[in-house]
C-alpha cells in the first residue's frame, strides 16, 4: 500500500503537495481520495491484470464513455496504471437498498443508457465480455496452476457449457459486467455508475443477471425488472435465458474468487468470497435444473 501511496501522491495533475487518503472497498485496485486545490479526486492504481481480462485501455475507454454518456465523473489524468476522476460526495449502495423496487426503478435508466448510449461514445479498441470464455479461461488456469477445488471443476465446466448453450443467441450491447453494490453512488440526487474495469461489449442479460445475483434481488422484482427493462410481458423462453446467464455471473464471480485467492496481493477475504459465491451458484444453478 505504501508504494501506491507515494505513486498516487507523485502525479504530475497535482497543483500542489498532497496526502492521498486510502479509500476502502476496491478489490482489484488500490484508490485513494486526494484534495488539491480546493478540489477532491477519486485515485484508482492498478496495473493491467491479464488474468481477470482486465486491461487499462478498456477501463479508461469505458470510463471516458461514460462519463460523456452522464454516467459516471469526468477523467481528469490518467498514466500507465492510473486513472484519476472527480471525486463523487455520496454514498455506495448496499446489496439491501437495490433489493428494493424503488431502488431498482432508479437503477434501470442507468443500465438502459450505459447499454444503449455509451456504443456512441466509446473511442478506440475496447473489449468484449463474454462470461463463458472468462469461465473456460479461469477453469484452464486453475487446472494448471491448482487449486483447492479441482475436484469442483469438471461439474463446473459441464454447468457452463450447458447454460451457454441455454442462453443462446444475443444482442449486443455495452455492459458494466460488474454490477457489485459498491459501484453505485448516491449523492442525494441521483445514481452514479463507477469502476469499469470490466467493461465491454455483451449481451444484456448479463448486467440483469448480475445486478439481481450479486444483490440477491427477490424473484418478483426480477421479473418486473426483466419486463420494465425489455418493455414486455416476460415469457418462458426469456426466463429461462435469463436465469441460465444469472447462473453464469455466479459461476464467474466464483471462479473469479478461486483464481484471485492464488494471485491477489490485496487485503481481501478471496477464500470466503468463492465459498458464498459457490453456494449461491450452485442453489441457483439447481433450481434451474428443476425447473
Amino acid at each position: 500500500m505504501s508504494d501506491h501511496l507515494a505513486r498516487a501522491a507523485g502525479l504530475a495533475c497535482w497543483q500542489g503537495k498532497v496526502t492521498p487518503q486510502p479509500l476502502e472497498g476496491g478489490i482489484t485496485n488500490a484508490n485513494f481520495v486526494v484534495e488539491d486545490a480546493g478540489q477532491r479526486f477519486v485515485v484508482r492504481i492498478g496495473d493491467d491484470i491479464p488474468l481477470h481480462g482486465v486491461m487499462r485501455f478498456n477501463e479508461l475507454a469505458a470510463s471516458r464513455a461514460a462519463h460523456a454518456a452522464g454516467l459516471s465523473p469526468e477523467v481528469v489524468f490518467h498514466a500507465p496504471g492510473v486513472l484519476v476522476m472527480r471525486f463523487i460526495d455520496g454514498r455506495t449502495l448496499t446489496p439491501g437498498e437495490i433489493r428494493q423496487r424503488p431502488m431498482l426503478a432508479r437503477i434501470l435508466p442507468l443500465l438502459k443508457r450505459c447499454h444503449r448510449e455509451m456504443p456512441q461514445h466509446v473511442r478506440g479498441p475496447v473489449l468484449v465480455f463474454w462470461v463463458f470464455h472468462v469461465a473456460r479461461d479461469y477453469t484452464a488456469r486453475l487446472v494448471e496452476e491448482g487449486t483447492r477445488r479441482a475436484a469442483d471443476l469438471p461439474r463446473l465446466t459441464e454447468a457452463a457449457a450447458r447454460l451457454e448453450a441455454m442462453v443462446g443467441p444475443i444482442d449486443l450491447v455495452f455492459g458494466h459486467n460488474d454490477l457489485l453494490a459498491g459501484n453505485l453512488i448516491d449523492d442525494g440526487r441521483r445514481l452514479w455508475l463507477i469502476d469499469w474495469d470490466y467493461a465491454g461489449f455483451n449481451s444484456p442479460l448479463f448486467d440483469l443477471g448480475n445486478l439481481c445475483s450479486n444483490n440477491e434481488v427477490a424473484p418478483v422484482d426480477e421479473a418486473w425488472l426483466l419486463e420494465s427493462y425489455f418493455e414486455r410481458p416476460l415469457d418462458d423462453d426469456l426466463r429461462r435465458r435469463y436465469q441460465a446467464m444469472k447462473c453464469a455471473s455466479l459461476l464467474r464471480e466464483t471462479m473469479w474468487g478461486m483464481v484471485s485467492e492464488l494471485h491477489s496481493t490485496l487485503d481481501f477475504d478471496y477464500v470466503a468470497y468463492s465459498r458464498d459465491y459457490l453456494a449461491r451458484f450452485e442453489r441457483t444453478y439447481g433450481e434451474l435444473k428443476g425447473a
